[in-house]
């Protein structure tokens, strides 16, 4: 069901990867309730085995950037943006941004961390956010980074700098691709895709694709995969990834709450691919990669998918559930919806 993890998680800009030990990973962002701002200053990891999504192990803070615990040394106590990771040759790498533009690379011999101190992006860092990682079948990975125009090159073998004679720019561009930033880029049927955030419907809550024969373009866009517009009144931005698990294929996206553009949780979809490799658009749901909810059954107010109007989840915590949440400002034309 979505939203995908406990009430309490608020985690955004998730990058799904099914790592070696066959479980599916998720890395992401933390927004803090209450915070106005983007991200909190670490990262949590979660993984499942589970065929529905619907049970997810925490395995806690993986990489932290205080000033106490400064992960990113060269600027110590500055919030953590969209993270992605990757494995190669036995290591597992978590690739990090934040405000000042910066990007590094942190290493860790588990897929959930902790990782090390990260090293910047040689090439990369100082120049923009939202970094993006793949490995190709025949081993060689490449490095996507930016905002508004998006760059791509190979990495070398070290995963933690960048051959800056192969830079490609303009891969993803406003201009023609509606390109807003959080590129994701997987591969299927000999194709390249990559998800973005997509501005073209007026406000940055789309994420389309584009597809390529090669990794580093040029890229034709194919469409819409999911707009969260009626998540909450004052959504702004959408972000994810997509993923195969377990033979199907699903899109992996945030949706705002508390009438603000913060406090995103991840939720999940699942999508298809149609005979020419084109991806249909799909509605956000409650029910998710779980399947149908039970009519008869109680569900927390946070679960709905589309509020259209003033009404927002808000958070009315108890002693009892310090997490529960309520639909509020409902009335006067005001309207929520659950799809099953």
């Amino acid at each position: 069901m979505n939203p995908l993890l406990p009430r309490k998680f608020f985690i955004p800009d998730a990058e799904a990867h099914v790592m070696p030990d066959g479980r599916l990973y998720l890395y992401g962002s933390c927004d803090i309730s209450g915070k106005k701002e983007y991200c909190g200053n670490e990262y949590r990891v979660f993984s499942t085995d589970d065929p529905q999504l619907s049970r997810w192990t925490d395995h806690g803070v993986s990489f932290r950037n205080t000033q106490d615990e400064p992960g990113i040394p060269w600027r110590p106590g500055v919030p953590l943006y969209a993270p992605d990771a990757a494995a190669r040759n036995g290591k597992y790498y978590l690739y990090a941004c934040g405000q000042d533009a910066f990007e590094g690379v942190a290493v860790s011999d588990r897929p959930y961390g902790p990782f090390s101190e990260a090293k910047p992006i040689a090439g990369a860092d100082g120049d923009s956010i939202d970094p993006a990682v793949f490995v190709d079948d025949d081993g060689q990975a490449y490095y996507l980074w930016g905002q508004f125009s998006l760059k791509g090159a190979r990495l070398r073998e070290d995963m933690c700098s960048i051959e800056e004679d192969s830079i490609v720019t303009g891969l993803l561009t406003e201009q023609e691709h509606g390109f807003h930033e959080g590129a994701s880029l997987r591969k299927r049927a000999g194709k390249y895709y990559i998800v973005y955030t997509d501005i073209s419907r007026g406000k940055a809550t789309c994420m389309s694709y584009a597809v390529s024969d090669r990794p580093l373009g040029p890229y034709r866009k194919g469409g819409v995969i999911i707009d969260n517009i009626y998540c909450d009144p004052c959504t702004w931005n959408n972000h994810g990834s997509i993923e195969e698990y377990q033979g199907q294929w699903y899109v992996f996206y945030h949706r705002s709450s508390q009438n603000g553009f913060t406090c995103r949780r991840v939720c999940a979809e699942p999508i298809a691919f149609l005979e020419d490799g084109s991806i249909p658009e799909v509605e956000m749901t409650s029910q998710g990669p779980s399947g149908p909810i039970c009519a008869f059954r109680e569900i927390d107010a946070s679960v709905a998918c589309r509020l259209k109007g003033n009404g927002y989840i808000a958070p009315e915590g108890t002693p009892e559930n310090p997490n529960n949440e309520i639909l509020t400002h409902c009335g006067g034309g005001n309207w929520t919806q659950d799809w099953a």
